[in-house]
């Protein structure tokens, strides 16, 4: 058994461990999640997903381990913003909070599902053409313009999004839960609850976020085993960091920020990579990437504090 086989196997055991252990027993049905079990639930995550980092640096060595570790920070920041816009699609159709996991849990297991399927076929795409990493690296760079010229009218809106508009034109919609259900019958119809369009929305926004992650984490690393379990392991801390972070939408307002200069900075690397690797090494650019990553957040996240605790001083005043 070859060594990146093994890493696979232990990876599918501990994440089908995991997915029991929290999904089964730490979140039980129609229960408000408190911050206290949110926290322990993000640590319970996090924590795994260092721990596997550590077993890839056993078994892989410091390259491939550098190039996870980086992967799993930018999914991990992309998820933050992401989980940004899951907070406004359960306030405008006011789910009940008791509804909250089990929406979450069906959201992230459709979005694992997307996430390896765009992985396949973008690792397959590049394999075959090549020229696709300068089409990625433009990409990534016109993202993250856009991220960090964005201004406050540009705040998503359900209701005005074009996946909203598709399903209220090919489904029939109430403007309820159904209590708890996705599909209620009526008169021999199916109709389809808020429940349902807030799933069916979290899946199509997270497409539209793995448009932006997946040719980042490819500019990274074209490793499929680095890809497939940093996005996995981002993807599934999604749901407690939600619990986590509902409160704080207006404390982080410059975190994507952050998240775009690390876009750019992908962006150009790729562009750039022929010419990158004649002058430096890859265990060297994956520090450099790292740490790139790594003072964009924290630059994002201790900006915002900086502003809001301005603007608190400028109230008190």
């Amino acid at each position: 058994m070859s060594t990146n086989n093994l890493v696979y196997i232990v990876f599918g055991i501990v994440l089908l461990l995991a997915l029991v252990f929290d999904f089964g027993l730490l979140s039980k049905k129609n229960k408000v999640v408190t911050i206290k079990q949110a926290l322990l639930q993000t640590v319970f995550w996090v924590s795994l997903a260092l721990a596997f980092w550590g077993f890839i640096w056993i078994e892989e060595g410091q390259k491939t381990a550098l190039e996870y570790i980086s992967a799993y920070l930018m999914e991990w920041s992309l998820s933050t913003d992401n989980i940004f816009v899951f907070i406004l699609i359960f306030n405008a159709f006011a789910v009940k909070e008791k509804y909250y996991p089990r929406v979450l849990i069906t959201g992230i297991i459709m979005a694992i599902v997307f996430r390896i399927i765009f992985i396949t076929v973008g690792v397959a795409a590049i394999h075959y053409a090549e020229w696709l990493l300068y089409l990625f690296g433009a990409f990534l760079i016109y993202t993250g313009y856009k991220m960090f010229s964005a201004g406050e009218d540009d705040e998503f809106n359900p209701y005005e999004s074009a996946a909203y508009r598709f399903l209220k034109k090919y489904f029939r919609l109430v403007p309820n839960d159904g209590d708890g259900k996705y599909v209620i019958h009526r008169q021999g119809k199916k109709y389809y609850t808020s429940l349902f369009v807030v799933v069916a929305l979290l899946a199509l926004i997270d497409i539209l976020f793995a448009f932006d992650s997946i040719p980042a984490v490819i500019g990274i690393s074209q490793s499929k085993l680095v890809i497939y379990t940093s996005n996995i392991f981002a993807v599934l801390g999604l749901r407690s960091l939600f619990f986590l972070l509902r409160g704080a939408i207006g404390k982080f307002d410059y975190l994507p920020k952050g998240i775009a200069v690390i876009l750019v900075f992908i962006g150009l690397k790729m562009l750039a990579q022929e010419w990158i690797d004649e002058a430096v090494g890859k265990e060297q650019q994956s520090f450099i990437s790292l740490g790139v990553i790594l003072v964009c957040l924290a630059g994002g996240i201790l900006y915002s504090v900086y502003k809001n605790k301005q603007k608190g001083s400028n109230t008190i005043i």
